[in-house]
């Protein structure tokens, strides 16, 4: 390389010359158009020209010249017309090369000025031929097409971009719904991105939006959405993480007008017994709409005729259709403290598949005789028809118990009942459960309840004791179905029943992994050989199959194989899961936000771990974990402690406390 020679090169996507000032075994020091001395590799170089310039002249005239040769070149490759050039070579199968595309671009005699021309025109122009500095190949047609598309592509995401951080800024300053017109698809990339980030399938432009606004990250989005009158601050995004669905399609909904409106008499059903002129009661919480068992005790001359009696929700949503299809997406009913987001459409499940007051409706009932010392004599499960007379709470159900029957009767048979389960070896967690919700102003109401107090254990225990003998009922009809089971604990710290939360923590801990499948096993935990789930056929996606599968006994449909059965199970097990945690954080959402009211306000705790950081504590008061920072004081599992609010941030599941 000679010194002074003229040289060109590209610095952040711009070809700059330069001059030559120095040249070591392949290492140039240049001095270019703008001034500035660089150093740069020989391999680098876009174009080395044969004209040198005389470097012993001044400075400042060497810069000149390069800035007048740099302009000459520019004006030169405009002059180009490359879309031509393609139209006429680009079914040429041969590479071409620099001096070929030369001679094709300008008509001798040829300069230096003109080959760096035409390096120019196609480096700034790549849209019909690749180019590597030594050979021009042309794109096909459908290269070419494919280029076109992703420039309008590439065109319409600038808009996109410019047009969301525009509307961002609008909304922050108070502007929005003046001018500023928003593309509903911006607003869903932004909430896209807000809520899945990286796992956006356009993150890549939301970033963008969010560089060219005034935000400094994807969490402020949730305020601009708020401010901007999309979410309220209350907006349950969990929901739309987890894509559960929240409304019923127009397939659903139209089956289920079909279903209310068909009149079925199900006392023509041969197969189903008439037990409508026993008395059930239903016991349930207060606000409850869709209820799905309930209880019957008779009087005999040898003892007791006791009845659990579950709605026959198949007897309406039949295998595959558009409800039932729409229940195994969902796989359960999710509550919580601001919405309720039922597996079947409400006017089925608060009305034709709910055990209503006084209406008639098809069940699947467990009938057991037992003596009159509540010794179990003998059971069956049948299809019935029946009617709810008595409708109450648990409230109510506590009043009459030692007062009238049959709740007092129903309470002496559940307290045997578990007190059987405890002998098999079961383990009883007795944790308080706290209820959360809203009331019509917006303010949040809690309770916290004895789980174990009198209506509730009956009802529990009923429910379980059904569960194990419609387990035993399929079992013995070799009836593949939805079978809970639990292996020991791995370690057992108490029997029979104990009020202490820290040992009800510790021994939670220890309990072996409950299982589902399809063939029955002994649950360790409840005390019972076997144990289906079939008691919530209007909430549970688990129970219905296994009611149906109750029913295929009988000859009404079909069953599902054991295949088809375990195939659902894996369809709906991600579904449940969500379910269960939604239902979790909702309530720790609305608990959080009670305490963001309470900031100084004092509760009472319960070391539950420690860790080399923290302590993870529980705040009594609301059944409510949280970490706690250490203070200083060596603290360990059960100690009692009062801790104070700190600070509390219900959207950013933030909680601090200090001791």
């Amino acid at each position: 390389m000679i010194k002074g020679c003229i040289v060109e090169y590209i610095d952040q996507q711009k070809i700059i010359a330069a001059a030559i000032l120095q040249e070591k075994k392949g290492k140039l020091r240049l001095l270019n158009e703008n001034n500035r001395e660089v150093n740069f590799s020989e391999k680098r170089l876009s174009h080395i020209s044969q004209v040198c310039l005389d470097t012993s002249v001044a400075r400042d005239s060497i810069v000149a010249q390069l800035k007048q040769l740099s302009q000459n070149r520019k004006k030169l490759s405009e002059t180009i017309n490359i879309k031509e050039l393609w139209e006429i070579l680009h079914e040429e199968s041969e590479d071409i090369d620099i001096p070929t595309m030369t001679l094709f671009c300008f008509d001798p005699p040829l300069t230096c000025d003109h080959e760096a021309a035409v390096i120019r025109a196609f480096f700034y122009d790549r849209f019909f031929f690749k180019f590597n500095k030594i050979i021009f190949a042309p794109y096909t047609t459908e290269q070419v097409e494919n280029k076109k598309r992703q420039v309008q592509e590439d065109a319409k995401r600038e808009i996109m971009i410019q047009k969301g951080a525009a509307w961002i800024n609008d909304v922050i300053n108070n502007k929005n719904g003046s001018n500023t017109a928003i593309d509903q698809d911006i607003i869903n990339i932004l909430k896209s991105y807000y809520l899945f980030n990286n796992n956006s399938d356009s993150c890549v432009i939301a970033k963008n939006i969010i560089k060219k606004s005034p935000l400094n990250s994807s969490e402020q989005l949730f305020n601009v959405f708020v401010k901007a009158g999309i979410w309220d601050q209350n907006k349950n995004t969990d929901l739309l993480v987890m894509q559960i669905p929240t409304h019923f399609s127009r397939d659903v909904l139209e089956q289920e007008k079909k279903v209310t409106n068909t009149q079925v008499n199900f006392f023509d059903d041969p197969l189903r017994k008439d037990l409508t002129n026993i008395p059930l009661i239903t016991i349930d919480g207060q606000s409850t709409l869709d209820f799905d068992d309930a209880i019957s005790l008779e009087n005999t001359e040898t003892g007791y005729t006791l009845g659990i009696h579950i709605i026959d929700v198949d007897a309406y949503v039949k295998s595959n259709d558009p409800i039932d299809l729409a229940a195994r997406d969902r796989a359960s009913s999710i509550y919580m403290p601001d919405d309720k987001l039922p597996m079947i459409p409400s006017h089925l499940s608060e009305d034709l598949c709910s055990l209503k007051e006084n209406e008639i409706r098809p069940g699947i009932s467990t009938i057991i005789k037992m003596n009159r010392f509540f010794e179990i004599r003998d059971y069956k499960v049948i299809p019935s028809i029946i009617k709810v007379h008595n409708q109450m709470s648990y409230a109510e159900a506590n009043l009459l118990n030692g007062k009238n029957d049959p709740i007092t009767t129903l309470y002496k048979i559940a307290t045997l009942l578990r007190e059987k389960r405890l002998k098999a070896g079961a383990i009883q967690i007795t944790l308080p459960e706290v209820n959360v919700w809203l009331e019509e102003n917006q303010e949040i109401g809690y309770l916290k309840i004895d789980r174990e107090n009198p209506s509730r254990m009956l009802v529990s225990e009923m429910m379980i004791f059904a569960n194990s003998l419609m387990a035993k009922f399929l079992a013995d009809n070799n009836m593949p179905a939805v079978f809970r089971s639990q292996a020991p604990p791995k370690q057992r710290l108490f029997k029979g029943i104990e009020t202490s939360l820290a040992l009800n923590f510790m021994q939670r801990k220890h309990l072996s992994r409950a299982m589902i499948g399809t063939d029955p096993q002994s649950h360790s935990g409840l005390g019972v050989k076997a144990y289906a789930t079939a008691t919530s056929p209007i909430r549970r996606y688990h129970d219905l199959l296994t009611q149906r599968q109750i029913k295929a006994v009988f000859g009404y449909d079909k069953a599902y194989s054991k295949a088809e059965l375990e195939n659902i199970l894996q369809s709906i097990s991600l579904p449940i899961a969500n379910a269960g945690r939604i239902q979790a954080s909702r309530k720790r959402y609305w608990i959080i936000k009670y305490l963001e009211t309470q900031r100084g306000a004092n509760y009472e705790a319960m070391v539950l771990d420690s860790y080399r950081d923290h302590y993870n504590v529980l705040i009594k008061e609301f059944m409510l974990e949280s970490k706690l920072p250490p203070s200083g004081i060596k603290l360990i599992h059960g100690d009692i402690i009062q801790v104070t609010i700190q600070h509390a941030d219900a959207r950013r599941d933030q909680l601090s406390l200090f001791v």
